[in-house]
């Protein structure tokens, strides 16, 4: 088995973040990587990782990172593939990460989640994916079929809860 999607963080620290990604794309079932990179500790490995991730059959990049949050940007810089960007909560809240992620030059975008959005670039991977692939579309529509029985489930709940004026 082969990877098809690679989550980048800058550290291990970013890991509890990250997981939900790790998490939703084992549900999933598509083939990822997790691997920690840093834009400005480890440049040259940056750069080999994604001069070369789309020969590997890589075809989407989630990238993590906090403060200068320059990991999704440079990866972006060195890869025509579809990187997503995911703001790590730091020092302000994630928004110094946030500003840095969305604020890419034209020609080199990066597709942004809100701040610790893991989960979300893991599915805005998986949409991606599944332009081309319709075993992976059919487990979206499962996985958003489920979010929505979640809502109806939580409405049933509520429902049974009694408040003096309570109309509903």
């Amino acid at each position: 088995m082969n990877p098809i999607v690679s989550i980048i963080m800058g550290s291990t620290s970013d890991l509890p973040v990250m997981e939900k990604a790790c998490l939703l794309l084992d549900q999933l079932k598509v083939p990822f990587e997790v691997n920690a990179l840093s834009a400005h500790r480890t440049p040259q490995a940056v750069e080999q990782f994604a001069s070369t991730a789309r020969q590997r059959g890589i075809r989407v990049i989630i990238a993590a990172a906090g403060m200068a949050a320059a990991l999704p940007g440079v990866i972006a810089a060195q890869t025509t593939l579809p990187v997503i960007g995911v703001p790590i909560k730091g020092m302000l809240d994630g928004l110094d990460a946030l500003l840095s992620i969305v604020q890419m030059p034209p020609g080199i975008p990066v597709a942004t989640t809100g701040v610790n959005g893991a989960q979300n670039a893991a599915i805005l991977a998986c949409q991606m994916l599944a332009l081309s692939d319709d075993e992976l579309a059919a487990r979206l529509e499962t996985y958003k079929e489920g979010l929505k029985q979640k809502i109806v489930k939580a409405n049933e709940e509520l429902a049974t809860i009694n408040y003096s004026y309570k109309t509903n």
